[in-house]
């Protein structure tokens, strides 16, 4: 119900047309009887104050920040989760009385995503495509179970300082880093944006070294299975969809905002509908 008590939610990125987070997290408050409304604004890197500043001037219960601005966003902040902090990237604001508090759900929505699928990554070799606010939030989530990461991306120096603060090693993009890199893997993630739709028909990387007996997990979301994926499968590797970890880190946004345990089989549902 639409009212003056209703409390709203923004997503905040550059592009958000595609995401299916509104139509997620509306189903969870509708489900649970909560007079909340999440929408979605489209904001470039130079408006970002400003659209901090709207949800702090007009009360928004919290926010969801998405590509670009996980890392950006930062200062713009009162309070800063200890977690988030170390990771260098927020993707959930929450905002009591005024004051914005950042947070990290990517991190641990990420890491119960790849534990679901029967994946343990103590020990293990994982790789690691992006070097930005998703990837943080990987490599970071990895690193604190055990993991041996390695980081590749397009930037070798923004790969270098991830790998420096987070104890991982960074290769740069080229035959030889990609051999050394997935030399042993046993995981490899794509961080990065690359075959998000309408960038459908594009792949982090050369398809031509997926192996079977490697777990490929996109965090890329729409389309559900991306090209990534296809050939990942079709090489006899075992698979994991973004979606998995977009509908655990909702759902661990959704209950610091609300402090309702969160409908995870309504988020999932409204998520899959959302992707047609």
């Amino acid at each position: 119900m639409i009212d003056s008590n209703i409390k709203f939610v923004a997503l905040i990125g550059e592009p958000v047309v595609h995401s299916v987070s509104p139509a997620m997290h509306n189903a969870a408050f509708q489900a649970l009887g909560l007079n909340y409304v999440y929408l979605a604004f489209q904001v470039p890197p130079a408006a970002l104050g400003e659209a901090i500043t709207v949800v702090r001037g007009l009360a928004f219960r919290g926010a969801n920040i998405t590509i670009p601005h996980k890392t950006t966003v930062l200062p713009l902040l009162d309070n800063i989760d200890p977690d988030a902090k170390r990771i260098g990237a927020v993707n959930t604001i929450v905002n009591d009385n005024g004051k914005l508090t950042g947070h990290n759900t990517d991190s641990p929505g990420f890491m119960a995503a790849l534990r679901a699928s029967g994946f343990e990554p103590k020990g293990e070799k994982a790789v690691v495509l992006g070097a930005g606010g998703a990837a943080r939030a990987v490599v970071f989530a990895l690193r604190d179970a055990g993991a041996i990461v390695s980081i590749i991306n397009r930037s070798p120096g923004a790969a270098q300082t991830l790998a420096n603060e987070a104890g991982a090693t960074a290769f740069e993009i080229n035959r030889a880093g990609w051999r050394a890199a997935l030399h042993g893997a046993s995981l490899v993630v794509n961080a990065t944006s690359v075959g998000m739709s309408p960038d459908k028909d594009s792949t982090p990387l050369p398809v031509r070294l997926l192996r079977p007996g490697l777990v490929v997990f996109d965090t890329v979301y729409r389309p559900r299975q991306t090209r990534l994926l296809k050939a990942a499968e079709a090489a006899g590797c075992t698979t994991i969809s973004g979606l998995e970890m977009l509908v655990e880190q909702g759902a661990l946004a959704f209950e610091l905002w609300t402090g309702e345990n969160a409908p995870r089989k309504v988020m999932h549902r409204a998520a899959v509908e959302a992707l047609g």
